[in-house]
């Protein structure tokens, strides 16, 4: 059938897309490429709903996640349901009324799409592929240590030149402001001016505000705490108070696990990084690569989200967004794409039994073979298997003996004896 009408062409929602098969090819390398990393360090993967019941999904999100939340009537139970936004709440979920008598801890992998409400911007994905881990039961700086560890070897397996694990501490923070009486307003100023590294806007506010000297001293050197190791002894002249200390201790010891590791020259610190204070715990990071502002991946500690569903018990964990993957590394990936289907098997005349079978042998031998099962000229195939990405094109007549293997890569040719595809050491 033939559509004439152009307007079908944006037939999709904004926010979604169609993925043809070099970007499919390309989206699947990388789920797989990340889930065997995960399986390299012990985790099992889980597969949790398209949907949820919105009421219990709401017990795992925060106000951000809650407010892009796709909700709807369930005609069967007249129940709100709704696609969730974010998969690590599914996981704590899971774990929680599931596998509550399962021994911890327990590293858990996923990947799987999420849909989320957006501005209505151009480029703005509501459609979102994820990749990740979450680990239950330990709480302690080499698990933390662990997750981004881990996160280095994806984006090295990945074929990842040039990033950065940009790595915070929502404690810190929350030390240098605990004893703060501010009113909620300024409070949240002062934030968005912390996360925006601007530190002009951050003093003209600290003039005004009921803090003492030193309080607006601790505030407004928050901005300027990014860079490597030396960050964390400067941050130390700067906070006197317990809490953020022991923020600090956090990062050195994580430090240290990742020298051992190797990874620790990828490594960053911001101490001024407020991303998920009302969710995380602790440490926190987020992988950047160099050249492209979207983090590709998001991670850290959350020890308070099991408990949300009755079950309290530590966790960290990190999730890629691979569509940000795929945006950073498309060019790259361009090799994977370019997937080649080992033969193309034509036959001449109207018994096309012989290359049926021919058909069945090489694909028991694990090859990839198509028949090319439209009437038309061996020429005709051979330009539509080069279109294709064939590797060969097997020439059978109706004589099974008649056969012909065409390499197109250099148009070299062979002859070749039926019984020769059926012989155990048969190679292409």
């Amino acid at each position: 059938m033939t559509v004439d009408n152009p307007s079908l062409e944006a037939i999709l929602p904004k926010g979604v897309k169609d993925f043809l098969p070099i970007k499919a090819a390309k989206i699947e390398f990388l789920q797989n490429t990340l889930l065997a990393v995960f399986s390299r360090w012990g985790f099992r993967p889980i597969v949790p709903p398209s949907l949820e019941y919105l009421e219990v999904l709401e017990r795992g999100l925060g106000t951000g996640l809650r407010d892009k939340t796709f909700r709807f009537d369930d005609r069967q139970s007249g129940k709100l349901v709704a696609f969730t936004p974010d998969i690590t709440p599914q996981v704590a979920r899971i774990v929680a009324t599931r596998m509550k008598d399962v021994p911890l801890p327990l590293r858990l992998c996923y990947t799987g799409r999420v849909l989320r409400h957006t501005e209505q911007q151009v480029g703005k994905d509501r459609e979102i592929f994820q990749a990740g881990v979450e680990m239950i039961g330990l709480d302690s700086p080499e698990a933390d240590a662990e997750m981004i560890a881990m996160a280095v070897e994806c984006l090295q397996a990945l074929g990842a030149k040039e990033f950065t694990i940009d790595v915070g501490q929502v404690e810190f923070f929350r030390g240098v402001m605990a004893d703060q009486r501010l009113p909620d307003s300024l409070a949240a100023e002062l934030r968005g001016a912390i996360a925006r590294k601007d530190s002009s806007s951050l003093k003209a506010l600290l003039e005004t505000a009921p803090l003492d000297d030193r309080a607006r001293e601790e505030i407004l050197a928050l901005p300027r705490l990014f860079g490597g190791r030396e960050v964390l002894e400067k941050a130390s002249h700067v906070v006197t108070n317990d809490r953020s200390r022991r923020a600090l201790d956090n990062l050195a010891t994580v430090l240290d696990i990742l020298t051992v590791y190797g990874v620790e020259d990828h490594v960053t610190f911001d101490l001024g990084e407020l991303r998920g204070l009302d969710y995380h715990t602790g440490l926190t990071f987020q992988g950047f690569l160099t050249g492209i502002g979207r983090a590709v991946c998001l991670g850290g500690r959350y020890d308070n989200l099991t408990a949300r569903y009755g079950y309290p018990a530590p966790a960290t964990g990190f999730a890629f967004n691979l569509l940000n993957l795929l945006f950073a590394l498309d060019r790259e990936l361009d090799a994977v794409a370019a997937h080649q289907t080992d033969v193309l098997i034509f036959q001449s005349g109207s018994n096309k039994e012989c290359a049926q079978q021919i058909a069945r042998a090489l694909r028991a031998k694990g090859y990839s073979a198509a028949r090319d099962i439209i009437a038309r000229g061996l020429e005709e195939s051979i330009n539509y298997a080069q279109k294709m990405n064939f590797r060969f094109i097997l020439c059978a007549g109706e004589n099974r003996e008649e056969l012909e293997l065409i390499n197109l890569a250099d148009q070299s040719r062979r002859k070749l004896a039926y019984q020769e595809i059926l012989a155990e050491d048969f190679a292409l």
